[in-house]
């Protein structure tokens, strides 16, 4: 792993980070009537805390595509996960709580999850597959699991609605980094010409604003410690699917290997959950605004 691609991902991991925070303190006041609608980014656009996430948010897809540009897919999206140790650090900051055994648990299992993971499977680039089935069998399944799991939380966007929306757009994030590194690679080719004559970059803008509504619209219903763990988990697993599905990366196949790639990635996950539900992680308007109502009730 180059010095450079540690750098470029860890910086967008820490601007991803922050961006979630300062999005979710703006979406939580959002009206409810907004939920999985346009009219929610339309609403948000006109909060400067909404505004600064959301360009932190686009610096660190920047940087994220830079590092994709100089390393594999399944090596940067475990580093990209790291954007939870970074939000829970501006949690703390805003909530003033301690990060304890469960802070510190989580830190320790996601680092080492990271740490293990890249070791053992030391993932090197290769060449991509041509085959435009397996393309498409693999990102059309992503997405329709995405669309899945929007319509499910649509139901019950008050209970698990949050955390299937926030699955959701960590699918359809990994399916973008994918794409973004596709048309980086078309773009080192034949320039601005090669790019926008491929349908990559417009499917990376497509899944980019539909991945926007869905976590936004998970912000402006829950905590986001329901929502972050969530996204957070999903984005390198979808990412990693697509990167040795048809994007020839390579990963050590031999069982010592595969075993320490697997509890490297329960590793990450198990970090993320705690560090997710850690107490410093802000509590939602939703939760908030239960208590007046209950007031008013009894009294």
């Amino acid at each position: 792993m180059s010095v450079l691609v540690l750098v470029l991902a860890v910086s967008a991991a820490c601007c991803l980070g922050f961006g979630f925070v300062l999005q979710q303190n703006a979406a939580q006041r959002a009206p409810l009537g907004d939920f999985l609608s346009l009219r929610l980014l339309l609403d948000l656009a006109k909060v400067p805390r909404w505004l600064g996430g959301t360009a932190l948010m686009v610096a660190g897809m920047g940087l994220g595509a830079a590092a994709l540009g100089q390393g594999e897919l399944s090596l940067v999206e475990p580093l990209l996960a790291t954007n939870l140790l970074f939000a829970l650090a501006l949690s703390r900051r805003q909530t003033r709580q301690p990060l304890g055994r469960q802070g510190w648990a989580g830190l320790a299992l996601l680092a080492g999850g990271v740490t293990a993971f890249v070791v053992a499977g030391e993932p090197s680039g290769g060449h991509a597959l041509t085959d435009p089935v397996r393309h498409w069998l693999i990102i059309g399944g992503m997405t329709g699991l995405a669309l899945l799991l929007a319509g499910c939380a649509r139901r019950t966007r008050l209970t698990r609605g949050p955390v299937l929306l926030a699955l959701a757009a960590g699918l359809l994030y990994g399916v973008q980094d994918a794409l973004t590194r596709v048309s980086g690679q078309r773009f080192a080719e034949g320039g601005f010409a090669e790019l926008l004559t491929g349908w990559q970059p417009y499917g990376v803008l497509a899944l980019g604003v539909t991945g926007l509504v869905l976590v936004q619209s998970a912000f402006e219903t829950a905590p986001l410690r329901m929502s972050l763990p969530a996204l957070t988990a999903a984005q390198p697993l979808a990412g990693i699917i697509c990167g040795v599905g048809f994007l020839g990366d390579r990963l050590r196949t031999d069982a010592g290997a595969l075993t320490w790639e697997a509890g490297g990635l329960a590793a990450i996950i198990a970090g993320i959950v705690l560090l997710g539900m850690h107490p410093a992680m802000p509590q939602g308007a939703v939760e908030r605004a239960r208590v007046p109502e209950v007031r008013v009730a009894t009294g």
